[in-house]
């Protein structure tokens, strides 16, 4: 298991928001650039950026690909990519997976042209949860039955998926283990990231119990609260 730093971008800088609300955000950094290029500096093998107005919009940050592509450093995004061209687009300005979230909820046969076009290990699928239900359009609509999601994720050939519990993300409140062993049981030869809640190495300890493959930390790496070596030791064992 391997620590994932997040980098979610709004209005140019680097931001942290609060249980997926627009309306409650830090303001980090002011380059995204700089930023992933100094977590892949501290040893991280991919960045998990997010596109923030991206999500909320529908409408991907073309600019922020091509300036993150431009570094040749490891990272995915997600954020607006809702159709094939804009998967394929992301993936050609240099990205190295492309996380599906608004189509991962609710066009299966968008998803499965994805994965057959720019391959299975270049895609992910975020499955974020509200609720109860996987969320899509920046964690804004109604959702759908979590079950219903994974089930048409397997079928669409998605081998890789992010699930984060919304409720948790940015509290540092502990990560919603349940639900990745609920979507674990739903999908078990599917690669899982785990994300949200995280605030303490003992939180990344008790995810190592889930059989994710990495786990996303975002605000207690920039709060301090544990360092990139530190997090990287405890997954270590």
């Amino acid at each position: 298991m391997y620590v994932i730093p997040a980098v979610d971008v709004l209005d140019g800088r680097v931001v942290r928001l609060r249980q997926g609300s627009y309306d409650d955000v830090t303001v980090y950094a002011e380059d995204p650039a700089e930023t992933l290029a100094w977590w892949v500096g501290q040893g991280a093998r991919i960045v998990h950026v997010v596109d923030l107005a991206g999500a909320r919009d529908g409408t991907g940050d073309r600019s922020l690909w091509e300036r993150l592509g431009a570094t040749g450093l490891p990272f995915q995004l997600g954020g607006g990519i809702r159709s094939l061209q804009d998967a394929a687009n992301l993936i050609e300005a240099g990205a190295s997976r492309a996380v599906l979230g608004t189509a991962a909820v609710w066009d299966r046969a968008v998803v499965t042209d994805i994965v057959a076009t720019v391959g299975a290990a270049a895609v992910v699928a975020a499955i974020d949860v509200k609720e109860g239900r996987a969320t899509g359009a920046g964690w804004r609509d109604e959702g759908r039955d979590v079950a219903a999601v994974v089930g048409d994720l397997v079928a669409a050939g998605v081998e890789r998926a992010l699930v984060t519990g919304i409720a948790g993300d940015g509290m540092l409140t502990g990560p919603d283990v349940s639900l990745i062993e609920s979507v674990r049981e739903a999908a078990p030869e599917m690669a899982l990231i785990a994300s949200g809640g995280v605030g303490r190495l003992d939180d990344l300890a008790t995810l190592t119990r889930t059989d994710a493959e990495a786990v996303i930390v975002g605000r207690a790496l920039y709060d301090g609260r544990f360092s990139f070596a530190e997090a990287a030791a405890t997954l270590r064992g």
